[in-house]
């Protein structure tokens, strides 16, 4: 019996020093395959990364010969501004603007696209990049509080305006529902936070944009405030390639962007453009490899939206369209959608070409 126990303990003993050979044995080599794999991946992001550095220093390049109005190294659209034409024709009593550009593409289409139409909500998008400049400077704080006032009550998107008087919020609120929910009294305590309607044109003017005009605090329904399709996108360009905003301040704004709720226009007129329409928009551009970080605007007598569209191939463009004419007319919302449709051959295009199949 002795003897059975003392074979039985011997095999114990036995299998313990082996399970703690196994185990030294493990931590040993584990670390150095991790290592591997860690290096491995390193030398794969250091190489990811210097192929991206490279492709944003050429659209930075592409964005300021295009914003100096040197285009030589663009090539216009015609096929797209055809169909863009063969849309708006059949609609003679709607005013409409529109702009597209590709930095990586070097191709850009406009129609109309330096008149002034009324801003709508799309004015929200200027509005955000003069605030996040400022908070750059540190003229304002992110958790400032602003206090809601009787000259800042505006009707309509939101939920702000129905706050007791005196109410405060802070300011990184106020910026995220003005473009989330398109809140108009969030819109006008911002406004008035930056110095006022003057001042902010001012401001306007000092990024770059050349029709953009705030006459009015919001809802403005009767379409004072304007601006272009070309400001629109060119401004978000040029936040996306760091020219306005720091690294920081440029991913605010993404992030702030990619929180709006309303994508009935743009993002709904490029999943048309794929022959497919579906209630959960944002889901299914994602499905097909689109991210879109888009804006837009009613105000009956006018709609527009203005967009970031990430593309299937990582590239990126800007799209705006302006559509005004008679009050709630179905037809101008619907004609942004299609106009949206007809990017689509260009959005997934190769590098290499820049006519479609």
């Amino acid at each position: 019996m002795k003897n059975h126990i003392k074979v039985i303990t011997n095999i114990f003993l036995t299998s313990i020093g082996l399970s703690v050979l196994l185990g030294s044995f493990l931590r040993i080599i584990g670390p150095i395959n991790q290592s591997y794999k860690i290096n491995k991946k390193i030398n794969l992001s250091g190489k990811s990364s210097r192929l991206a550095e490279k492709k944003l220093k050429t659209r930075k390049s592409n964005l300021m010969s295009f914003y100096n109005d040197k285009l030589e190294k663009f090539e216009r659209l015609e096929k797209l501004i055809d169909k863009w034409e063969s849309l708006i024709i059949k609609n003679p009593d709607l005013n409409v603007s529109a702009f597209f550009l590709s930095l990586d593409g070097q191709v850009y289409a406009e129609i109309k696209s330096d008149i002034k139409q009324p801003a709508a909500s799309t004015i929200k998008v200027p509005i955000l990049i003069v605030l996040l400049k400022m908070l750059e400077k540190g003229e304002i704080f992110w958790n400032e509080k602003l206090i809601l006032s009787e000259d800042t009550i505006g009707s309509g998107s939101g939920w702000m305006s129905y706050q007791k008087i005196g109410e405060a919020f802070p300011v990184y609120e106020v910026a995220s529902e003005m473009i989330r929910v398109s809140d108009n009294t969030a819109t006008n305590l911002l406004i008035k936070r930056l110095g006022g309607i003057n001042i902010v044109n001012q401001k306007f003017k000092e990024i770059g944009l050349k029709h953009t005009q705030i006459n009015n605090y919001l809802p403005d329904l009767d379409g004072t405030n304007l601006t272009s399709t070309k400001d629109l996108s060119l401004a978000i360009a040029l936040v996306d390639n760091g020219y306005l905003l720091n690294l920081n301040s440029r991913d605010i704004f993404r992030d702030i962007m990619r929180k709006s709720k309303t994508n009935t226009l743009i993002p709904s007129g490029i999943l048309r453009g794929h022959g497919k329409e579906y209630k959960d928009t944002d889901y299914h551009l994602s499905l097909k490899g689109y991210l879109v970080h888009n804006k837009t605007g009613d105000i009956g007598i006018s709609y527009s939206d203005t967009a970031l569209i990430q593309t299937p191939n990582n590239s990126r463009a800007f799209a705006s369209f302006i559509v005004s004419g008679p009050f709630n007319d179905p037809r101008s919302p619907e004609l942004i959608r299609n106009l949206s449709a007809e990017l689509v051959p260009f959005l997934v295009l190769d590098q290499k070409s820049s006519t479609p199949n």
